[in-house]
């Protein structure tokens, strides 16, 4: 048990650090959950209303793709099935980002070899790493448990059980990865593309059955997730998959963690040329951050397909929902509910896109703190020309990734393509008001950084659940996504754009004005 001396103290600290992130990202997910059974009971009051959308998604296969198969018609029911997927996906991604940090990330910037230094087990720093993940998961599943209980208590703890598993199969999926990689950006990298092709696995197996039976939605956690069937006859046996996954991945990162040296890997980078290519401070910045573009690439324009596959059929599943119509009219305007609908899609898009641009610009944090952009300052290269490389890359890859959005969109809904890539970039505008947020608590006051991750959360939370819970337009319009015309299909508003673009500005030139002025962090 020597190995293990410290973990009390380490835990202590990794959640003294993640006292903003942690619960951010726990709340976001749970009020995301905890507010759809009212929305859903507005949408379909009625059995004969549940009982038709059960029909059409029966006979939808892309909207199973895309959410999942629904097994029952009752509020609890349509709940897991409505928000299960993304819930999960979101759990996941608390969990290895929280694994991931307090490891890998501590060993790059060199602080666990200081730690190291002290009375702690060789193994103390990942049982750390996994159980601060494990409170964020258990904190989650917590708050669904008690917020859906009033639908039925067994369905209610087997949700909140199943969204906590889903988190920490994806932490010990990422203690494994953090063993095998010398870089924390490639190990998160690595870590997300396993939960992309869980889903897509899950997508592919739920487009083809009706009833989750297919063997591609067993393959993957997020299908069993589904296939735990709350509030529908609950699979209790499914949480032993989980167990034993979970289980087995974490007795394998111990493993391997007790094989290798400290801040060693299994699988070591392949060191690159320090010329050429890499001759400026603009081409290192694309060098470090081109696979995180073009997984984003990827994933947007695979997701406008699929959005844009199913733009024809939202006419007949909406119907004569006046509520849901209402809904649809709020995110993308009063337009047709087919405009609504692509201009409410085009929305949603934007809003994870700010996620990626914050994610852009905070690298510039982490390679900072990590005292790698030290050697890189030491030469020839000003603070303003090594910043304006990742600045370009986070701001014209948000523009990148929502250009690839609207030629998917347009691709899925073959139909004219110039209004719908028209309505994404004008998502742009936005986005770049929260990487000008970043950029301007980057360069004044590095410590406080991460809160953009809470400034796109909160954003992000507004625009998902505003419109469904009916919230006054006072609060939609805290986020800049709320001032932007609704397009297509919505006149176009050139004023409200072009403030945005200016505040973006202002916020870049202000962060950039504060690095060149503060000390660099040590």
């Amino acid at each position: 048990m020597t190995s293990l001396v410290g973990t009390g103290v380490l835990l202590r600290f990794h959640l003294r650090r993640d006292r903003v992130m942690i619960p951010v990202w726990v709340a976001v997910n749970a009020l995301m959950v905890l507010s759809m059974p009212n929305t859903l009971k507005g949408l379909y009051g009625t059995e004969a209303e549940r009982a038709d959308l059960l029909r059409q998604v029966a006979t939808n296969s892309s909207l199973r793709a895309l959410i999942g198969p629904v097994f029952d018609d009752s509020l609890g029911a349509l709940t897991a099935w409505r928000v299960g997927a993304y819930a999960g996906v979101l759990a996941a991604v608390t969990g290895l980002l929280v694994v991931v940090r307090h490891t890998r990330d501590e060993e790059e910037s060199g602080r666990q070899e200081l730690i190291a230094s002290g009375v702690v087990g060789r193994r103390a720093s990942l049982t750390a790493a996994l159980l601060a993940a494990a409170v964020a998961s258990g904190a989650l599943g917590l708050l669904v448990t008690a917020g859906l209980a009033g639908h039925g208590p067994a369905g209610a703890l087997a949700f909140g059980l199943g969204l906590a598993a889903v988190g920490m199969l994806f932490a010990t999926t990422a203690a494994i990865v953090a063993q095998l990689t010398e870089s924390a950006r490639l190990a998160r990298g690595l870590t997300a593309g396993a939960l992309g092709a869980a889903f897509v696995l899950r997508a592919a197996g739920d487009s083809g059955s009706a009833d989750g039976s297919s063997v591609l939605s067993w393959l993957s956690p997020l299908g069993w997730l589904s296939q735990l069937r709350p509030f529908a006859g609950e699979r209790w046996w499914v949480l032993g998959l989980f167990a034993a996954a979970i289980a087995a991945q974490a007795a394998l990162a111990y493993v391997l963690a007790g094989r290798r040296d400290l801040g060693m890997s299994f699988v070591p980078t392949r060191p690159g040329p320090a010329s050429g290519r890499l001759g400026t401070a603009g081409a290192l910045a694309w060098r470090l951050q081109r696979g995180g573009v073009l997984g984003w690439s990827i994933g947007f324009f695979l997701a406008g397909v699929v959005y844009g596959g199913l733009t024809d059929s939202v006419a007949d599943l909406v119907g004569d929902n006046d509520k849901a119509r209402e809904i649809f009219e709020r995110m993308g305007g009063r337009s047709g509910i087919t405009d609504a609908f692509l201009a409410s899609m085009t929305g949603m898009l934007g809003l994870v896109a700010a996620l990626y641009v914050v994610a852009s610009v905070l690298r510039l944090h982490g390679e900072e703190t990590s005292m790698r952009a030290e050697p890189v300052l030491a030469n020839a290269v000003g603070r303003l020309r090594w910043a304006s490389g990742h600045l370009v890359i986070a701001f014209g890859g948000s523009a990148l990734i929502m250009l690839l959005a609207g030629l998917g969109l347009a691709l899925g809904y073959g139909k004219e393509a110039g209004p719908i890539l028209g309505a994404c970039l004008m998502q742009v505008a936005a986005v770049w008001v929260i990487g000008g947020l970043a950029v301007l608590l980057y360069g004044l006051a590095p410590r406080l950084a991460p809160l953009a991750w809470g400034v796109a959360g909160a954003v992000l939370l507004i625009g998902w659940v505003g419109p469904a819970l009916d919230a006054p337009q006072v609060v939609l319009d805290l986020s800049p996504f709320g001032h932007l015309p609704k397009l297509p299909g919505g006149d176009m508003e050139w004023g409200p754009v072009l403030v945005l673009l200016g505040l973006a500005g202002v916020l870049v030139t202000g962060g950039l004005a504060g690095l060149r002025r503060r000390d660099l962090t040590t």
